[in-house]
């Protein structure tokens, strides 16, 4: 058997005595084939009757990366068996233990078998719902690895700050193995992308290409700006319902949140409403898959109306307020997480596509209801697109 190509990331999971073991790091500094070698040689070779799971949030992108990784060390260290290997259900029996390669893109994959340890690549993709079902199905270790593509995540808030997880960062700098020509491509950036630089390069909390919008931060809203409205998105139980007030001048979209609360009815939005002290002639444009609540804060009083819908009108919708530099109040702090975290959808290469996720779009949402309704009519402002 060859000798093992390890770096510090194997030295991180085997001092560790944590249940969560966060890998975060730049490209190309070995995490990812670290932990598969430590995963196969460390916890494989050394026990028995275990259910590993390594996954990762769509299959092709598994595949193409933790999966190709670690079936290439089985073979280089001449341990793959050909008759082990279930292709079918993508699982493979090493020494007695079963390791399930498995995607995350459907509840019912996420709200599997439980497992003994768990190893999810590139753990940024998930949701924290995800995250959720998996710990209570994970028996002991979990992993995580991931470049820090995104400036606010549920691992930074609510997982790296567990007193049961211990925090690691590496670079390109830490793969004593890596080519001088891929060292040269990655030290490139520095000079031609600083937030790539940043996360691929460096390590550290950047924001990823795939951001929507970009926007500027203001102390208050400028005194000649003139209201265009408010918009409302509803929410409950998981999903806040997201007042936001938006003014124009000139080019230059200004919006500030007033409220972005779980677990509102009706009445506490009325309630709110009155607290905010919101003109009853002040136009707020709502969901319009929202008709009941819709009625019921009209009953209240208030100059509510469904927003403007369409074909494409999130893209529509979208594309119109990306004509605007859009400024948003320092206090709208969920208003800006949503904005720095607001992405297009990647396929399996990492090209961007034309459609949105569906996340961290309440606040969004609500901006677009209001802009989109007011700013779509003909002879209002500067663009219309009817």
């Amino acid at each position: 058997m060859k000798d093992l190509k390890t770096n510090i990331v194997w030295k991180h999971l085997e001092s560790s005595n944590k249940k969560i073991i966060i890998e975060q790091g730049g490209s190309r500094s070995g995490k990812t084939y670290n932990i598969l070698i430590w995963i196969i040689f460390a916890y494989c070779l050394k026990n028995k009757n275990k259910i590993v799971s390594i996954c990762r949030k769509t299959f092709p992108a598994l595949r193409t990366s933790a999966m190709r990784d670690f079936f290439e060390i089985l073979k280089v260290h001449e341990l793959y068996n050909e008759l082990d290997h279930n292709k079918t259900s993508s699982e493979y029996k090493i020494n007695g233990n079963l390791v399930e390669f498995m995607s995350l893109d459907s509840p019912q994959k996420v709200r599997g078998r439980k497992r003994d340890l768990l190893f999810i690549n590139e753990a940024n993709e998930l949701f924290w719902e995800d995250w959720n079902q998996l710990i209570f199905r994970t028996i002991g270790r979990i992993i995580l690895d991931y470049n820090p593509s995104e400036e606010f995540h549920w691992i930074y808030e609510k997982v790296k700050t567990r007193e049961d997880a211990d925090f690691y960062k590496t670079t390109y700098k830490d793969n004593k193995f890596l080519e001088p020509s891929i060292v040269k491509e990655i030290e490139r950036l520095q000079y031609t992308d600083e937030n790539y630089w940043r996360i691929y390069g460096l390590g550290e909390i950047g924001q990823s290409k795939a951001t929507i919008f970009e926007y500027r931060e203001i102390e208050s809203i400028p005194e000649n700006a003139k209201f265009i409205s408010l918009g409302l998105d509803f929410g409950y139980t998981n999903d806040p319902s997201v007042l936001c007030k938006t003014y124009i001048h000139d080019t230059n979209i200004y919006v500030e949140e007033l409220f972005y609360r779980t677990g509102m009815t009706n009445r506490d939005i009325h309630n709110e409403l009155l607290n905010l002290e919101i003109g009853r002639r002040d136009e707020i444009f709502a969901d319009s898959a929202e008709p009941k609540s819709i009625d019921e804060l009209h009953r209240y009083g208030w100059n509510i109306k469904p927003s403007t819908k369409g074909r494409d009108s999130i893209n529509i919708g979208i594309d119109m307020l990306k004509r605007y530099t859009i400024y948003i109040t320092k206090k709208s702090q969920n208003a800006i997480k949503e904005f720095r975290n607001y992405k297009w959808k990647e396929d399996k290469n990492g090209n961007i596509l034309n459609q949105p996720q569906d996340r961290y779009n309440h606040f969004t949402d609500s901006l677009r209801y209001s802009v989109y309704t007011k700013l779509a009519r003909p002879n209002y402002g500067k663009y219309s697109i009817r």
